[in-house]
């Protein structure tokens, strides 16, 4: 039985519930990948609150609302990741619409099953999940008062937000149960491992495109056929030049000056915030007893328990010995039934209760909890104690210089609001206003822009007809947290198909660049056939090099088609078309496949690999067979880009 104790807690961030060393983690998350970061059964079964469906899950429905919310984060996400330059068409792609609805059917589903099969969170597994949440430590410890405030400032309430919890750990166990089920026989990875360490000795000849491009003439009226033919290529879309201002509240916090009494007058009145609750240090020695036992087994353990306090009061030096011989605890016994420091909120309530109704150097009378009986000697107590005002100086500086910008930029963000709108045909009045700068952009698309300019919103607001047409300021809008923009179009172009003489160079260029690739490839298919038959090539081999197959070495269309050839007889020869163009024929004079011993340890750590590639395949049939049995239907509306 696992003990209370926080040296046996896993690693779980707070919004994400499948852990780290699970081996099949990565899989999996390859096939959800917008994480179940606390959907409780609430979030799964509550009404639409538009009343439109995308989808029924066993008949439930999956709002709009609930899918345009999963798609503008994983938008952001995406954004994020990529440095704000994400290509628009991946963001509004039937493809996107598609990987996010699959991913909410699949919580959808996975949800169903784990309530139709009831699985059980044990408080003690609940308890572990929240204590482990990074967000809700301070210095490395779970501090309730900070889970309760965060939880409340995401709008939920402990015992709300313990439920999500609870569901999540539910789906967790899903995961883990269909993910250890991946197993690899060690022959099948020896055999993995001997054809990922096989080399092979190459030699390339190759066929650049240059050698050909030089021979290949390209007339006017090749040219012109291709500018017809082509005319979407060159069209330039409509583009404009825009003025903006950007107001944001980093400036504003930045002019921001905190008075020293009001940082005494803070702390002085905020003390609880900066105490440091008292923490105590305890030893024990667990008797496991079963939540249902018996009255005479309980009678049986109290007696084991009362026993060893007599015991331990008249020979306290002997409690690390007894503990490590006797002790049930297999995460403290070990250590003597030492469990550190620790303060309230960490321990369960009957446990921690008895630790902090001690006195230092006590050993109490037995405690049960739902793991068994424990007798615990209180080994050291640091007291509650309050941080000197220096420590917490630069904190409290910070937190009153950012309410003060947030009340500040609060009314200045309004007055820049108004200004923008009531006097739309200029940004000047704004600027006087609030001390700001023009700011002039380059020409840009409706499609992208740099800048506060990546950001979409601003873009279609700039490209309206209110703007575009009619010279009117845009609104403040938004760009980030804290930073708006209002911008004008200060010049524009409508789109326009570019003129031939404008593009006559480029098109010739491609031209010349595609004849000269075909040329390249119907050489080398040439030269490649005639090795085949056992001839002579005619040009330079370049130097011989040994490439493993687990370690590629040259593009991927090179490295299939040289680890296909075939191993005899030898030399083999294979040809492949380069991304450049050129094309290379590539000869194969040796091939070394290792002999891997039974016991070589990188055969475990192929095998872990080996695994995953079958748990990934295994979860991804088991979410299949859930689809069919809970009955999905998709709304043909909901992968249209609107």
């Amino acid at each position: 039985m696992p003990g209370p104790f926080p040296e046996s807690l896993a690693e779980i961030e707070m919004f994400e519930t499948i852990r780290s060393n699970k081996r099949v983690a990565q899989v999996i998350l390859a096939i959800l990948i917008v994480p179940f970061a606390f959907f409780g059964m609430d979030a799964y079964f509550s009404d639409s609150p538009t009343g439109n469906e995308v989808a029924k899950v066993a008949g439930t429905g999956i709002s709009a609302f609930e899918f345009d919310q999963a798609l503008r984060e994983q938008q952001d996400r995406l954004r994020q990741s990529a440095g704000g330059q994400v290509d628009r068409a991946l963001l509004e792609s039937t493809e996107l619409r598609r990987v996010v609805l699959d991913n909410l059917i699949n919580q959808r589903v996975l949800a169903l099953y784990a309530a139709e099969n009831r699985l059980v969170v044990t408080p003690q597994q609940l308890q572990e999940a929240i204590a482990a949440v990074p967000a809700f430590q301070e210095d490395g410890r779970f501090s309730l008062q900070r889970y309760e405030m965060l939880v409340r400032a995401q709008g939920m309430t402990p015992a709300s937000f313990e439920a999500r919890v609870a569901q999540d750990v539910r789906i967790q166990q899903i995961v883990a149960s269909v993910g250890d089920a991946g197993i690899v026989p060690q022959a099948s990875a020896q055999r993995f491992l001997a054809a990922q360490l096989e080399e092979r000795r190459i030699r390339e000849l190759r066929f650049p495109v240059s050698r050909f491009a030089a021979d290949v003439s390209i007339t006017d009226d090749e040219v012109k056929a291709y500018y017809e033919a082509n005319a979407a290529r060159f069209e330039q879309p409509a583009r404009v030049q825009a003025e903006y201002l950007l107001f944001d509240r980093a400036a504003v916090e930045r002019g921001i000056e905190v008075a020293d009494d009001e940082v005494q007058a803070f702390y002085e009145g905020n003390q609880g915030r900066f105490g440091v609750a008292e923490e105590r240090q305890a030893r024990h020695i667990l008797l496991s007893l079963d939540a249902a036992a018996d009255a005479a087994e309980v009678d049986k353990v109290m007696a084991e328990a009362r026993a060893l306090v007599d015991t331990l009061r008249a020979q306290p030096e002997r409690f690390a010995e007894i503990a490590r011989a006797q002790s049930q605890d297999p995460g403290s016994a070990g250590r003597g039934g030492d469990l550190g420091f620790f303060g309230r909120g960490m321990m369960v309530g009957a446990f921690e209760d008895a630790v902090f109704a001690q006195s230092k150097g006590e050993i109490g009378d037995p405690v049960r909890s739902e793991f068994g009986v424990h007798v615990i000697e209180v080994t050291d107590i640091k007291p509650a104690t309050i941080k000197a005002l220096e420590e917490v100086r630069d904190e409290i500086v910070a937190e009153l210089r950012g309410a003060a910008a947030g009340r500040r930029f609060a009314e200045l963000a309004e007055q820049f609001a108004n200004t923008v709108y009531e006097q739309s045909d200029s940004l000047a009045p704004a600027a006087e206003l609030l001390g700001l700068e023009v700011l002039t952009t380059d020409w840009m698309s409706r499609a992208e822009g740099s800048g506060p300019f990546a950001n979409e919103r601003l873009r279609s607001a700039l490209f309206g007809d209110e703007s575009l047409n009619k010279g009117r300021n845009t609104e403040a809008i938004e760009i980030g947290n804290g930073t708006l923009v209002s911008a004008r179009v200060k010049a524009s172009e409508p789109a326009k198909r570019l003129p031939l003489e404008e593009v006559r160079t480029r098109i010739a260029d491609d031209l010349r660049l595609e004849h000269a690739r075909a040329r390249a490839a119907e050489s080398g298919a040439e030269m490649l056939a005639a090795l085949q038959k056992g001839g002579e090539a005619v040009g330079d081999w370049a130097e011989a090099r040994t490439l493993q197959r687990g370690a590629p070495g040259l593009p991927a269309a090179a490295m299939q088609a040289v680890f296909s050839a075939p191993a005899e007889p030898l030399p083999a020869f294979v040809g492949v078309a380069s991304s450049e163009g050129d094309y290379v024929i590539y000869r194969v004079d040796a091939v070394e496949r290792p002999q891997i011993a039974g016991d070589d340890e990188r055969i475990e750590l192929v095998a872990a690999q080996y695994s995953q590639l079958l748990a990934g395949r295994d979860f991804a049939g088991f979410l299949a067979d859930l689809r069919q049995r809970y009955k999905v239907e998709i709304s043909p509306r909901a992968l249209q880009v609107q």
